[in-house]
C-alpha cells in the first residue's frame, strides 16, 4: 500500500530574509536612519565628486604627460618619468622646496609664541579683556584672503605706510616687498601677525590649567619664569602639540600671499616661490598638468611624513593630564 505524504511536508522551507528576521524593529530601525542618511548625501556626494574621484584621477595624470589642451584620453602614459624629472632635472623645484620650508620653519614657532605670549597676557580678570581679545582675534577672520594680501602688499610698498612710519623717525625704508632679501620675510610677518586662531586655543588651554599649581609653586619659592617653565609649558603641551601640527600643514600649504605678492609670478627672483605655488605654474600656466599632479602627490606624502614624525617625537614632551603620555 502506499502511503501519500501530504503536500506541506514536502514544500522547502525558505529562510527568512533580513527584514522578516528583524521584524517591525528592525524596520523600524531602517526608517529612523533613513534621514541621517539623507542629511549625509550632500557630504558623500561632495566626497566623491570633489575630493576622493579628483584625488585619484590626478594619481593617474602624475603618471602621463598631460597638458590640459589635449584631451585626456590622449595623454601618453610616462611611468615614473615625472617623478624622476621632479628630483633631477628641475631646479626650481628644489629651490621651491627650500623657500616652503624656510618659510614654514620660521614663521610657524614664531607665530605660536605670539599666539602664546598674547594668550598668556589677555588671560587676566580686567575690565574690557574682552575687547582685546577680539581684536586680536580680528586678523585672524580675514584668513588667507585675497584682499589682506593687497593692502599688505600696498603696506610694504617703497611709498607705504610702514615707510612713511620709519619716516617719521629719519629712517629710511627700503622696497619691502620688491626686494629678494625681504620679499620672504614679509611674507612670514603676514603670517605671524594672523595668530588669531592658535591665541584663541592657547587661551582655552590656560583656562584649564589649575591655580593650585601656580599657588604651590610660589610657595616654594618659584619665579615667573620657573612657573611659566615647570606648571604652564607642561600643562599646555596638548595645547602646543594640537597647535603645532595644525600650523605646520598651514604653513606649507601657504599660497595666496606669495601669488598677490608676486602676481604668481614668485618673484623678486624667485624668494617667494613657494611650493603651492610653483604647482600652481607647472599646472596652469604651463599646462604641464602631468608633472603638476607628480608634484602634489608628493607634496601630500611630504606632509604626512612631516605630521608623523610630530605625533611620533610628541611623545617625548606631550604630558596628558591623566598621566599617560600618547
Amino acid at each position: 500500500m502506499t502511503t501519500v505524504r501530504p503536500a506541506h511536508s514536502r514544500l522547502r522551507t525558505v529562510p527568512a530574509g533580513p527584514a522578516e528576521r528583524q521584524g517591525p524593529r528592525g524596520r523600524r530601525r531602517h526608517s529612523e536612519n533613513l534621514p541621517g542618511y539623507v542629511f549625509l548625501s550632500p557630504w558623500l556626494l561632495g566626497l566623491f565628486a570633489i575630493t576622493a574621484i579628483p584625488m585619484l584621477l590626478s594619481l593617474y595624470l602624475s603618471f602621463t604627460d598631460y597638458d590640459v589642451l589635449t584631451p585626456l584620453s590622449e595623454a601618453n602614459w610616462v611611468g615614473w618619468d615625472n617623478y624622476k624629472r621632479m628630483f633631477t632635472a628641475d631646479p626650481s623645484y628644489w629651490h621651491a622646496v627650500a623657500v616652503t620650508c624656510t618659510f614654514a620653519f620660521v614663521a610657524v614657532p614664531l607665530k605660536l609664541a605670539a599666539a602664546l605670549g598674547v594668550a598668556m597676557l589677555l588671560n587676566r580678570g580686567i575690565r574690557g579683556i574682552g575687547v582685546f581679545r577680539g581684536l586680536f582675534y580680528l586678523p585672524s577672520l580675514l584668513g588667507g584672503s585675497v584682499a589682506l594680501a593687497i593692502v599688505w602688499v600696498n603696506m610694504f610698498n617703497r611709498d607705504g605706510a610702514f615707510n612713511s612710519f620709519l619716516g617719521l623717525f629719519g629712517i629710511e625704508g627700503a622696497p619691502w616687498v620688491n626686494d629678494p632679501a625681504w620679499a620672504l620675510e614679509t611674507l612670514m610677518l603676514l603670517a605671524i601677525w594672523q595668530f588669531g586662531a592658535p591665541m584663541v586655543i592657547f587661551l582655552a588651554g590656560l583656562k584649564q590649567v589649575p591655580t593650585e599649581l601656580y599657588e604651590a609653586a610660589s610657595v616654594d619659592g618659584a619665579g615667573s619664569w620657573r612657573q611659566f617653565r615647570n606648571v604652564t609649558l607642561p600643562m599646555l603641551s596638548p595645547v602646543i602639540f594640537f597647535n603645532l601640527v595644525l600650523e605646520t600643514i598651514n604653513g606649507f600649504q601657504g599660497f595666496t600671499s606669495a601669488f598677490v605678492l608676486s602676481n604668481g609670478t614668485g618673484g623678486p627672483v624667485d624668494s617667494t616661490l613657494m611650493y603651492t605655488l610653483d604647482l600652481y605654474i607647472k599646472g596652469f600656466v604651463e599646462l604641464d598638468m602631468g608633472y603638476a599632479s607628480a608634484m602634489a602627490w608628493v607634496f601630500l606624502l611630504a606632509i604626512g611624513l612631516i605630521t608623523v614624525v610630530l605625533f611620533r617625537t610628541g611623545r617625548f614632551w606631550v604630558h596628558y593630564s591623566d598621566g599617560e603620555d600618547r
